[in-house]
């Protein structure tokens, strides 16, 4: 008993001790985006599966510490051979794949990591409303640093990335020439539909697109509340039409992928509906819900571009629009 309490003294003073303050590293280029690593130094942490004391070694199981970078949180301990390591190779990678799945896209009991990106926006005055850079937990680095300290255990820095918008342009030359567009129509006297889509269309009213950014319509649009505007309006829901608050914001995210995907974009999220929607053709709608269901895409064309919405009573049209130095690089 002894033995035992002092080794988890000198473990508690290697997790008080062995960790210093994170920093930023250099800034690196991926599609496009810049992306800098959140990174912390160590001073060797005590991570050997066999520990001196006196004259005798001290056995006891390796542990796989896990510790955000930023606050030098603990944020799991874990014991690999409970998890299948040393008996049963594929479930011990399905379940470190798990882990890192939960810590990146969240769980029941806890937020993920990953945060998408909140693009900057052009305010009514002409202002620069800034938005967010993006976080992205690397679920494949974060395996594959587990699978290498799983043999002695370790202290492992979760691979948190932060990625920024790419808008280092001249903002007032992007409104110079459209590139795509894309009109859908409604029934203008449905008042609850019709606010649903002008408040949406509104929403995603000229927001900045950077070469190599990300967009969400859910981020960008946000919730569909009450105090917020929207109103109950015929939503689809498992085939059925059925009153949601928000019901109609559909076709505002359809009218965009319509518009959008005239360019060198990539979808990276698009689902359909149910039932057959009528106001764009079979298989070309984009169907969201807020918390689940999104269209998200990124902009791989090499160049930036402006999202702007122009609601009219029964017609909503999304345009694409750029600089003239740019429109070539747009075209699909």
């Amino acid at each position: 008993m002894k033995i035992n309490f002092i080794y988890l003294v000198l473990f508690g003073l290697c997790l008080l001790v062995g960790c210093e303050k994170a920093s930023y590293s250099g800034t690196s280029e991926t599609d496009g985006v810049k992306e800098h690593q959140i990174e912390a130094s160590t001073s060797a942490p005590l991570s050997e599966s066999e520990a001196i004391v006196g004259e005798y070694p001290l056995i006891y199981p390796a542990v796989i510490t896990l510790i955000d970078p930023r606050t030098m949180e603990i944020v799991k301990s874990f014991t690999p051979q409970l998890l299948g390591y040393g008996t049963d190779r594929e479930l011990y990678e399905a379940n470190i794949k798990k882990v890192a799945r939960e810590l990146a896209r969240g769980s029941k009991e806890r937020t993920g990591y990953d945060q998408t990106m909140v693009l900057h926006k052009i305010g009514e005055d002409g202002e620069i409303i800034e938005g967010n850079p993006g976080i992205v937990l690397k679920e494949s680095e974060l395996v594959e640093k587990i699978l290498a300290a799983s043999p002695k255990g370790d202290h492992i820095f979760l691979p948190l990335y932060i990625l920024e918008t790419n808008l280092d342009i001249d903002i007032p030359s992007l409104d110079d020439v459209t590139v795509a567009s894309f009109t859908t129509y409604f029934n203008g006297e449905e008042s609850g539909r019709s606010e649903n889509i002008e408040l949406s269309a509104k929403a995603i009213h000229n927001i900045l697109v950077g070469d190599g950014d990300y967009f969400s319509f859910n981020i960008m649009v946000g919730e569909r509340t009450v105090e917020k505007g929207y109103q109950p309006a015929p939503e689809i829901i498992n085939k059925e039409l059925v009153m949601g608050i928000g019901g109609g914001i559909c076709q505002t995210s359809s009218t965009l992928f319509n518009a959008v995907d005239q360019l060198g974009i990539r979808i990276t999220e698009r689902h359909h509906h149910s039932l057959n929607i009528g106001y764009v053709p079979t298989g070309r709608d984009a169907t969201v819900s807020y918390g689940s269901l999104d269209f998200k895409f990124q902009n791989t064309s090499g160049a930036p571009f402006l999202i702007k919405s122009y609601y009219g009573k029964g017609s909503l049209t999304i345009a694409i629009t750029t600089s003239h130095q740019y429109k070539d690089l747009l075209k699909k």
